[in-house]
């Protein structure tokens, strides 16, 4: 009985290591969608840049002035970057600690 206990837990973290890791993921690629639409010099009016701008905007961990350049595109790339950056790894590190239990 105990080592289906422990399998089915071990198979329950499983799946919600993969949970976390899609949702990290999907986050990462709204962030690095939001760099791409900006550079590329995408309509701001558009309904999916206006989507895409948005969730950025709440999933960027407070980095959205870090870096202040002159060049509006390259403060987005900077500081939208380097909030993908971070979710990447705190998703990998969150998945490898889950993984571990």
């Amino acid at each position: 009985m105990a080592a289906t206990v422990g399998t089915t837990v071990r198979q329950g973290m499983g799946i919600i290591a993969t949970i976390v890791r899609i949702v990290g993921l999907v986050i990462v690629a709204i962030l690095v969608a939001h760099i791409v639409l900006t550079l590329l010099d995408a309509n701001p009016a558009n309904f999916l840049t206006e989507f895409i701008s948005s969730w950025a905007a709440q999933l960027n961990l407070g980095r959205g002035d870090l870096f202040t350049p002159a060049q509006p595109k390259m403060a987005v790339t900077l500081n939208y970057g380097v909030a993908a950056i971070l979710w990447l790894i705190i998703t990998t590190v969150v998945v490898r600690l889950l993984r571990r239990v």
